[in-house]
């Protein structure tokens, strides 16, 4: 107990302990470690044989001993230098897949170093704010380097920049450095994960994995299929390579840590020379972050080169990492091993205590919100004594830390190893190619019809509803006959089936949401573009969007009682098919304008009500006010354009008797309830109107996709084009 109360004590200001620094760091035995050496035989990853222009860097990292780190040749497997100094831990290493033993595999990664890296923002005053101070740091294949520090310490914005993902408010000034060169990483030589990836939930592992490689990659489909199991095999995920991501109807999906797994394993089917990933511990419990470390240490056996970002971790966790790139408000406290840091907050004063995770300690030291909470709790009393006494001042610990460092021998340590990294340029790494425009296509068009047939809420839902609202109005409007008096009963059924059918087709805006969501997670690495996108969904929607038209219209038809002739009804079915297709369209645009659910469905709510007023129905269109109701509301209103052809189909060329003598037109009968135009053609040009009108919103949509949402990735790619050909 009085261990436990003294605990406080080691908790010193830098201005108490700067003077008088201790060399106390705590003992190995606290982290979770391998045992040394066992890493030296890598799991298999071989390329497959159309990649065998892919650069294979074979490194060795030689002990500290014999002048710090430097890059040689060799033909083993990296072993990290901070986890050689540990002791064994009490876990046992991933296994090695049977046959891979005694088998020495080539490494494919790639070394990355940054010099002077520093990130502004554009705030209130043009790049004003800095993001990144001054970043040194390099990382090797076959070792895992973390970006760490607390909340808005720069830690994604570093991560993007060394990707070359900045959004284009940002400028960046600095090298990177790539196998030694200022060269940028072409398409498939790195991938990047983000904190939230959208994953397809109806799909299972292995579709969507495989799915994943046939809009990536080119080649045969075998060869794929390969890349898929490896792929699957890396990231531990056998166990579930048959089960439904997200789950639908009452089936179960994977839990967090698995979904962020899969995510991950999406990337590899490239496999990337260099594997950026932002908060790969997002969301996950302290079991599954250990078993996403312990994959990831895995996958950086095999030769991958690993950076990623974390904001906290336990102390098993900490044991994996083999180099730490600690920031706080952009400024890096310290580069360099695991091991070094806990050294060099001990040098500076803050010595790691007994029994805490270092992890812990080190935002405790530099994370500025903890001085808000010993201000709340300065008279606040526990059983464990005074919590005021942790009284350090985190602004003065931080300068103190960024001094230490900048005078350390580990800052010169990190310029040594980049001039050599930049002395001497490595292989190129080379583009691995794309899958064609086509190809893309055809697979977006069967994903898009296996998702619809797999999700309920998609078009099932929907056809449901369409079938209850159906049945609804052929009850309600049936019985009417075909004499004078039932004209404006029949053009008021009409109305209604049109109208309230696409008014329910907002049901469908989560999963366009959705599919949005999926296209922008896909479009920023790459594997997708906007017009294969829009046109593959427009694909997969006509079979489901022709099944609901179909079954609704002849319901409908029958059950009103329209002419019994089946050309009038082939083009029924015909018209309300395009103002279904013409609807999502409509969806898709206002989807894309808003990405919210809220917000699209309330604008969309008053865009069909304002149509179905202007629509003809509660008063005729000439009679509309022009300025506003006639112009613009009544022509673009494709509710008036697939009323008056499905009204025209059916009364022009009727003709009504007027008593026994006389006789009308069905266009002069209806005249008095809906304008119609007294050309037999003009149905089809209705229809034309309403197919050019499904195609004009899906170029809206496209125009959106290319030049809003798609706009960070080609603003991104655009920059890291103009910042390599300036730097040659």
């Amino acid at each position: 107990m009085e261990e436990i109360q003294s605990q406080p004590d080691l908790y010193r200001s830098s201005s108490s302990s700067a003077s008088s620094p201790t060399s106390r760091v705590p003992s190995s035995h606290f982290f979770y470690v391998r045992k040394p050496g066992s890493l030296r035989q890598p799991i298999s990853f071989e390329d497959s044989p159309e990649w065998e222009d892919t650069p294979d860097v074979d490194l060795r990292m030689e002990d500290e001993a014999n002048g710090g780190d430097s890059i040689n040749d060799a033909t083993t497997t990296p072993v990290s230098p901070s986890l050689s100094k540990m002791n064994s831990g009490s876990m046992a290493s991933p296994p090695v897949p049977e046959g891979g033993a005694g088998v020495v595999r080539k490494i494919a990664g790639a070394s990355i170093a940054w010099k002077d890296l520093t990130v502004t923002m554009k705030g209130k005053r043009k790049y004003s704010d800095k993001v990144v101070k001054s970043s040194n740091g390099y990382a090797f294949p076959g070792t895992m380097t973390v970006i760490m520090g607390p909340a808005k310490s720069g830690k994604s914005t570093l991560l993007r920049a060394l990707a070359g993902r900045l959004p284009p408010s940002a400028k960046m000034y600095g090298e990177v450095f790539v196998n030694g060169s200022k060269s940028h990483m072409p398409y498939g030589s790195y991938g990047f994960v983000e904190r939230e990836t959208q994953l397809i939930g109806s799909l299972t592992v292995r579709e969507f994995l495989y799915y994943s490689a046939l809009l990536q990659l080119p080649g045969f489909l075998f060869q794929k299929r390969s890349v898929v199991e490896d792929a699957i095999q890396a990231m531990s995920l056998n166990d579930y390579a048959n089960k439904l991501i997200g789950g639908h109807c009452y089936m179960k999906g994977l839990r967090s840590g698995e979904r962020r797994r899969v995510s991950i394993a999406r990337e590899l089917v490239m496999r990337p020379h260099i594997l950026f990933i932002d908060e790969p511990l997002y969301h996950l419990d302290s079991v599954s972050a250990l078993l996403m470390m312990v994959t990831l240490k895995k996958l950086a056996s095999m030769g991958c080169t690993l950076v990623f970002t974390i904001y906290q971790s336990s102390t098993e966790v900490f044991g994996l990492f083999d180099r730490i790139c600690l920031l706080s408000n952009g400024n890096t406290l310290f580069f360099g091993e695991t091991l070094a840091c806990l050294q060099h907050f001990s040098n500076a004063g803050f010595p790691c205590p007994i029994m805490q995770s270092p992890s812990d300690h080190f935002l405790r030291a530099i994370n500025t919100d903890f001085d808000r909470i010993i201000a709340m709790c300065k008279n606040w009393q526990d059983d464990n004594g005074d919590f005021s006494a942790v009284n350090m001042d985190t602004a003065v610990a931080i300068r103190t830390l960024e001094a230490t460092y900048k005078s350390s021998a580990d800052a010169d340590s990190v310029e040594t190893m980049i001039l050599k990294l930049t002395q001497r340029e490595g292989t190129q790494l080379k583009s691995k190619g794309k899958a064609g425009a086509a190809t893309r296509v055809a697979v977006l068009t069967w994903r898009s019809l296996l998702v619809m047939s797999r999700e309920w809420k998609y078009y099932w839902l929907r056809l449901i509803l369409y079938m209850i609202l159906t049945l609804s109005i052929g009850t309600l409007y049936s019985g009417l006959g075909h004499s004078l008096s039932s004209v404006a009963t029949r053009v008021a059924a009409v109305f209604v089936f049109v109208s309230f059918a696409s008014l329910l087709g907002i049901a469908g805006i989560p999963s366009l949401l959705k599919e949005i969501k999926i296209y922008r997670s896909e479009a920023s690495n790459q594997h997708s573009g906007a017009f294969v996108f829009l046109l593959g969904q427009f694909l997969g929607s006509i079979p489901f969007l022709f099944l609901m038209s179909i079954s609704s219209s002849l319901v409908f038809y029958f059950m009103v009682g329209l002419r019994d002739d089946f050309s009038l009804l082939m083009y029924f079915v015909l018209n309300f098919f395009m103002c279904l297709l013409v609807n999502e369209g409509l969806m898709l645009s206002i989807a894309c304008i808003w990405r919210d659910v809220y917000w699209s469905t309330l604008t969309l709510i008053s865009v069909h009500v304002i149509m179905m007023l202007a629509a003809g129905h509660f008063r005729i269109r000439n009679a509309l006010p022009k300025p506003v109701w006639t112009y613009p509301f009544a022509y673009i209103s494709f509710h008036t354009y697939s009323i008056e052809g499905l009204l025209e189909n059916e009364y022009l060329g009727e003709v009504f008797a007027v008593g026994e003598v006389r006789s009308i037109s069905g266009y002069q009968a209806i005249q008095g309830n809906y304008q119609i135009s007294p050309n037999t053609n003009s149905k089809w040009r209705n229809m034309l109107v309403l197919l050019a009108m499904a195609f004009g919103y899906r170029l809206l949509v496209y125009v959106l996709l290319r030049f809003g949402l798609n706009k960070n990735v080609s603003g991104r790619l655009l920059l890291s084009h103009k910042k390599n050909n300036s730097s040659r």
